[in-house]
C-alpha cells in the first residue's frame, strides 16, 4: 500500500526535494505553498500524511496543523522545518503534530512514517528530539 502525502511548504525547491526523496515510497497527491490552503487541501485529498513547514506567509504551520487536527483528529501531520527549537517542538505537539523534522535531517521523514505505520497507533509517540 502506498502512503499518500500532502506537502505544505512555501519553498518550491524544498517541495521538489521532498518529492524526489519520497519517490517510490509515497504518492504525492498535493502541494500547498501556505498554511491558508492546507485545511481545504486535506479535506479534498485525505492524505495519509501532511508534511508541514512552519514559517509561511499568511498562515503558519502550527496554526494550520491545529486547524486540520481540530477538524480531523486522526490526521498525521509531520512538521518539516528549518527551526530546531524546543518551544516550536512543544507548540507543534500541542497543535497535534505527529512528528517534527528539521530540514537538515530530511531522511528522518521516512523513518517516522515507517515507525508510525508499523505500530499502527497515533504517531504522536514518535517525536525524535
Amino acid at each position: 500500500m502506498t502512503t499518500v502525502v500532502l506537502i505544505v511548504d512555501d519553498s518550491q525547491p524544498m517541495r521538489e526535494l521532498i518529492k524526489m526523496m519520497l519517490a517510490g515510497i509515497a504518492e504525492i497527491v498535493g502541494e500547498c505553498s501556505d498554511g491558508a490552503d492546507a485545511l481545504e487541501a486535506y479535506e479534498r485529498l485525505r492524505p495519509d500524511w501532511v508534511l508541514m513547514d512552519i514559517g509561511m506567509k499568511n498562515v503558519d504551520g502550527i496554526t494550520a496543523t491545529r486547524q486540520i487536527i481540530t477538524a480531523y483528529p486522526q490526521a498525521k501531520i509531520m512538521i518539516v522545518t528549518d527551526y530546531n527549537d524546543d518551544d516550536l517542538r512543544r507548540a507543534a505537539t500541542d497543535a497535534g503534530a505527529s512528528g517534527y523534522v528539521v530540514k537538515e535531517n530530511l531522511l528522518d521523514i521516512v523513518d517516522i512514517m515507517a515507525k508510525a505505520e508499523i505500530v499502527d497507533i497515533p504517531a504522536k509517540v514518535v517525536m525524535p528530539s
